[in-house]
């Protein structure tokens, strides 16, 4: 269970780092699985080249083309997967934060992360609920550490608080990432900061909380496990992305 502080570090800051919170073991396994449906582009996967993000293969065709950025439809895709995203581990902390009964949002995120080396991109400063649809943009993502993450492999940047803030449309470019050529955004940007992880380490983070990641500049693929949690009355609005797969309820 969450302390009050952590708590009230959540509903502040936008994040929350829980150390620890999954076994070594646990994390070499689901890398494993992951290295073997990479080698057999088990899909549904998206591939670098399909982001367009700084960095990627300019195509699926060309050099560095199949680099896979995530394994999707994790939930789906191994019980073993399927089991620790709705365990009652991970559903404590999040009731907690959400208030009310927690689903398990297929849709958005449900994936491995891979940054692999060479071929990874940067994924420029945005919300996740820029292209999400719900009833209100307060999801929380549960983003496990499978190794170690570090500036130099690409982990995760946050500014602290954003989830609070008010953007104007032209603060942001045509993707709706925050435009860094604007000098009303300097201070904004100012306040980032990395989140290293450890191996285990679980970080919630808002849905409204402002985040980047840079390349991974090592010769080790960087694994990450992410999944996506609604409460009960936030539903996904009828007809987009975000209904398109049932949510499934963490008992």
């Amino acid at each position: 269970m969450l302390s009050p502080e952590q708590i009230l570090h959540f509903k502040n800051q936008g994040f929350l780092i829980l150390p620890q919170f999954e076994s070594v073991g646990f994390c070499e396994a689901v890398i494993e699985l992951a290295k073997g449906e990479l080698q057999k582009h088990a899909a549904p996967i998206e591939y670098e080249a399909d982001t367009q993000y700084p960095g990627a293969p300019h195509s699926r065709d060309a050099e560095g083309g199949k680099t896979a950025r995530r394994l999707l439809s994790a939930y789906a895709r191994d019980p073993l997967l399927a089991q620790w995203a709705t365990a009652e581990k991970l559903r404590a902390p999040l009731q907690q934060l959400l208030g009310s009964d927690v689903f398990l949002s297929q849709c958005h995120h449900n994936c491995i992360m891979t940054k692999q080396p060479a071929y990874s991109s940067r994924t420029g400063w945005h919300r996740d609920s820029r292209y999400w649809n719900f009833a209100r943009p307060q999801l929380i993502s549960a983003w496990l550490a499978l190794g170690n993450e570090l500036e130099e492999n690409g982990c995760l940047w946050v500014i602290p608080g954003s989830q609070e803030l008010e953007i104007d449309s032209e603060q942001l470019d045509k993707l709706q990432f925050l435009r860094t050529d604007l000098e009303l955004n300097k201070t904004l940007l100012e306040q980032a900061i990395p989140v290293p992880l450890k191996q285990g380490d679980l970080l919630l983070f808002h849905s409204n909380l402002f985040h980047a990641a840079g390349r991974n500049t090592t010769n080790i693929t960087k694994f990450s496990m992410v999944f996506t949690y609604r409460d009960a009355l936030n539903l996904p609005k009828p007809g987009t992305r975000s209904s398109v797969l049932p949510d499934i309820k963490l008992n």
